[in-house]
């Protein structure tokens, strides 16, 4: 062979070794393409275990874990079974051992397999009005009693406490066994207000929250006037009221007793006591706020029991 030819050849092979290795390289990304868009699309799972046999090490960053007592909160309240023991309370208080095929009877029995029904008259499953699950008691190994109230046509109230299992993860129930009747909560000791100090109904501070509980439930006036700066407050619409009149105003603080507002940025908080009336007829409401002073004026800066998230004021 001449040295011409045996020159090209010999300068051909490297040429020749490198594209079969470019050729492999392509190869390599298209199949790890082709890994990463069905990992995609089979779920989170198989991505993260193609993400981590790939060509290029990833390491995945650690996981935030929650605080203890928030997770075990969290999972007490998914866990708990009370509108589950409401449920078949309802169906079974409703049903008859009599006639088991009735709709009531059957899903008191899918709620508790074995469970006995009662025997009942038609009239007493008529009389039955409401039920309300009242109290929940964790009694560990994931059984929990409910305590369920029934109302009856008649006013009667009677409590019932239903068993209930829960498995671990806090998501399947099963009622345990028969209810059985209970007395009921007892009440419970109620501290003194906070709101001892008399409000005078011609104050500053009465007419405002007067005029704002105008605004606010019966549509007299725009609410947003009488809101402190940064305040924000959701409107009822339509106005549930036709008419709010104040009834008492009483105070936290003995400067809200003043006939005029103090100093600039005092903050009272205040129980207002109102009636509000509509077609349907009178209704005595209570709310409890807090108002700010600011250029002589009372305004208000918070609406209690409510947050931002449900329509409250706040500043």
């Amino acid at each position: 062979m001449s040295p011409q030819r045996q020159a090209p050849e010999s300068q051909a092979a490297p040429a020749m070794a490198a594209g079969v290795a470019l050729q492999r390289m392509r190869r390599r990304v298209r199949l790890s393409r082709l890994a990463l868009f069905t990992a995609v699309a089979a779920g989170p799972a198989a991505l993260g275990v193609t993400v981590m046999s790939g060509p290029a090490p990833v390491a995945a960053a650690p996981t935030a874990k929650p605080t203890p007592v928030r997770a075990a909160a969290a999972a007490a309240a998914a866990a708990n079974p009370a509108g589950y023991a409401q449920l078949f309370l309802g169906a079974w208080l409703r049903s008859s051992a009599d006639d088991a095929t009735r709709a009531q009877a059957r899903l008191a029995q899918v709620l508790a397999p074995g469970v006995d029904l009662p025997e009942t008259a038609g009239d007493a499953r008529a009389r039955l009005d409401a039920v309300t699950a009242v109290r929940s008691a964790q009694r560990g190994g994931g059984r929990w009693a409910v305590t369920v109230a029934a109302q009856y046509a008649d006013a009667a109230v009677r409590y019932f406490v239903v068993p209930v299992a829960t498995d671990p993860a806090g998501g399947s129930f099963t009622v345990t066994g028969v209810p059985g009747v209970v007395a009921g909560p007892a009440r419970a000791a109620v501290a003194k207000s906070p709101y001892g100090v008399a409000v005078p109904s011609g104050s500053d501070l009465a007419s405002a929250v007067g005029e704002f509980l105008g605004a606010y439930l019966a549509g007299a006036g725009e609410v947003d006037r009488y809101l402190a700066p940064g305040a924000k407050l959701a409107p009822l619409f339509p106005a549930p009221y036709t008419a709010v009149t104040v009834q008492r105003v009483s105070a936290v603080k003995e400067a809200a007793a003043a006939e005029r507002p103090p100093a600039d940025g005092t903050t009272v908080r205040v129980r207002a006591e109102v009636e509000a009336r509509d077609g349907a007829g009178r209704w005595p409401l209570a709310y409890e706020m807090a108002l700010r002073a600011r250029s002589g004026r009372w305004e208000v800066a918070a609406l209690e029991y409510q947050t931002a998230g449900d329509g409250g004021v706040r500043s």
